[in-house]
């Protein structure tokens, strides 16, 4: 669907706007990739990039803070991938107003941009930490997702068409625990600190995460919330592969911390349809009709929750291992 079409991300200079970038390269024949970024530097890496070096790629200067920039930018744009975000859980309690400007008001400028600009879909990326918010980061991810879902009340017939794809962690992010672990591991005292053994958390790689939002873009009629099913482990289980023979310090939860992770909260329940691969939590407003008959699935139960330490997959040792491979030391001859 993306051959002969112009597709613009959002903060593309990310892990995954440089991941989705080289996916639409290597599967599609676009007539132009948009990088969007306020990461000059960045961008400059990227064009130095062998991966990127196609005629098909842009690099656009901006911020979503800037309307007007992003009018400029999605000029003749068919689809755009919205994945800018301040997301630093500590930087958010100490910078409330800064993330507002970037998650909130810079939701609200995509959304304008695009219905302004005649964009055909649009996709932003979420978080868990959405779900039932304890930290401002979460809350205005939350408000970002109704902003994109309502969007479509104000697109009307035929016009832009806005979904949201929410995940878990993807593997080997920056702030992520597993990368922690490692430093951890590697240092001279090699012991780690670990919240509670018991805490679990979605695990996603990020060829995963983008393929889904590929085949979302395929199937989104506007207004969904996509959540992919994915497989979930503790903290133990990671700390147990990344380094089996270091020892812990349990320092528990941190502030604005979740036990377990939750995609799915038990309040949506009634909105939700559960697919082969993934499910869909439906939008309660009225545009979206009789969309419900035509996407198919099965509605949930009352209560129903998807959650890290509930109806998912728990991934076993042998399982981890295989997923955390490039993360693992090289054994020794």
């Amino acid at each position: 669907m993306f051959n002969d079409k112009s597709i613009l991300i959002t903060g593309g200079t990310g892990s995954f706007g440089q991941k989705f970038v080289k996916t639409i390269l290597q599967n599609f024949r676009p007539r132009r990739v948009i990088v969007y970024s306020r990461d000059e530097w960045k961008q400059s890496e990227m064009k130095m990039d062998e991966d990127f070096s196609n005629t098909q790629v842009r690099f656009f200067l901006g911020d979503v803070r800037d309307k007007d920039r992003l009018c400029l930018a999605m000029r003749g744009v068919d689809f755009v991938v919205h994945a800018a975000a301040l997301k630093q859980v500590p930087a958010a309690e100490y910078n409330p107003h800064e993330f507002i400007k970037t998650n909130v008001d810079g939701a609200t400028n995509v959304v304008e941009a695009s219905l302004h600009s005649g964009v055909k879909k649009v996709i932003a990326l979420s978080t868990d930490k959405a779900v039932n918010p304890v930290n401002l980061y979460g809350a205005t991810k939350l408000c970002s997702d109704k902003i994109f879902v309502a969007a479509n009340s104000y697109a009307g017939d035929g016009g832009t068409t806005f979904s949201v794809v929410r995940y878990g962690n993807v593997v080997g992010s920056r702030g992520s625990v597993i990368p922690l672990f490692i430093s951890q591991r590697n240092s001279s005292s090699s012991r780690l600190t670990i919240t509670n053994p018991d805490m679990t958390r979605f695990l996603i790689t990020l060829k995963d995460g983008v393929d889904f939002v590929v085949k979302c873009f395929e199937s989104m009629v506007g207004g969904e919330l996509f959540v992919p099913k994915i497989p979930a482990c503790t903290v133990a289980d990671i700390a147990s592969v990344i380094a089996p023979e270091s020892e812990w310090d349990t320092i528990g939860l941190r502030p604005g911390e979740k036990m377990h992770e939750i995609l799915i909260p038990e309040d949506e329940s009634r909105n939700v349809l559960e697919f082969e691969n993934h499910y869909i939590i439906q939008p309660i407003q009225s545009f979206w009709g009789n969309k419900i008959g035509i996407l198919g699935g099965v509605s949930c139960s009352e209560g129903f929750k998807y959650a890290s330490n509930c109806n998912c997959e728990n991934l076993n040792h042998e399982q981890l291992t295989d997923l955390l491979s490039d993360y693992l030391p090289v054994p020794k001859n």
